[in-house]
């Protein structure tokens, strides 16, 4: 056997030994880009709800929630922040405001709810700008579900809205304005509301176009108590078109810091920023 011979054949066995060593190590993966995961991490939102109204809040009860935004890459700061809420009594759920992933990627969803799962109460999501890059529409579609969705829990309506209208080159779509009015001009029940997007309409991330309708609607919305939001990254509460509708900004969990929020009567409330 030639010298020639033996290189030729060492060439075809390295790269098949390489590729069978991956293999034993369940370290291949096709695409980063591929949104498939287990059952178990699909349609999160709609389990979380269904665990959500198993243990309901009994009418004029006063409703205590954690909200917080942004975990993106910060994995480390979503142990600590577990560990800190589950520690506060009283508390039905909490929130996270968007940009859950940072590139919109399976992996970093699935990553964030391993840890989020472990706390002792459910979570809701809403859509955020970098959760919709790359891949990122149908994953989050597939992992958590509709981006506009809205719950009744105790006393309380929640409306969570896709504002990233960036993302969608300011076409118009986000947030859907056709959706959004009709579920602010009903309570379905419920004696107050609150609602929760990512991209407030101060930052210019929201679609210019449909700012003026957004604000008037929320205006007009019968007992609202505040519209929430995160994509800044820092803690915010302000009225900044100066007409009664109060928006709460979340920090990210690099922040390490998130709000205990309390709501009762018609529009009351109060916010409690905790350090973890």
């Amino acid at each position: 056997m030639t010298i020639t011979t033996i290189f030729r054949r060492w060439k075809r066995l390295v790269p098949l030994a390489a590729f069978v060593g991956l293999a034993g190590c369940e370290m291949i993966e096709f695409s980063p880009n591929d949104h498939r995961v287990p059952e178990e991490f699909t349609n999160l939102t709609e389990k979380n709800l269904a665990k959500l109204a198993a243990k309901p809040l009994p009418a004029g009860d006063t409703l205590r929630f954690i909200f917080t935004g942004d975990s993106q890459q910060f994995y480390d700061e979503a142990e600590g922040l577990v560990n800190s809420v589950n520690q506060q009594p009283g508390i039905s759920f909490l929130v996270v405001a968007g940009d859950i992933s940072d590139f919109g990627l399976a992996r970093e969803m699935r990553w964030v709810d391993e840890k989020l799962r472990r706390l002792k109460v459910p979570y809701v999501t809403v859509i955020g700008n970098h959760d919709l890059v790359g891949n990122g529409r149908p994953t989050y579609q597939h992992i958590f579900g509709a981006f506009d969705y809205s719950f009744v829990y105790g006393d309380t309506k929640f409306t969570m809205v896709d504002t990233n209208g960036r993302e969608y080159n300011f076409d118009g779509s986000a947030p859907n304005m056709g959706w959004l009015r009709p579920q602010l001009n009903s309570l379905d029940g419920a004696r107050r509301q609150v609602v929760i997007c990512h991209v407030p309409p101060t930052n210019e991330d929201f679609d210019p176009a449909l700012r003026d309708s957004y604000v008037q609607a929320l205006r007009e919305a019968p007992n609202l108590v505040f519209e929430m939001n995160g994509h800044n990254h820092s803690y915010t509460i302000s009225q900044p078109y100066n007409d009664g509708v109060t928006y709460v900004n979340s920090d990210a969990f690099s922040e390490r810091h998130y709000m205990v929020v309390t709501v009762w009567g018609d529009r009351q409330f109060r916010i409690k920023r905790v350090a973890f």
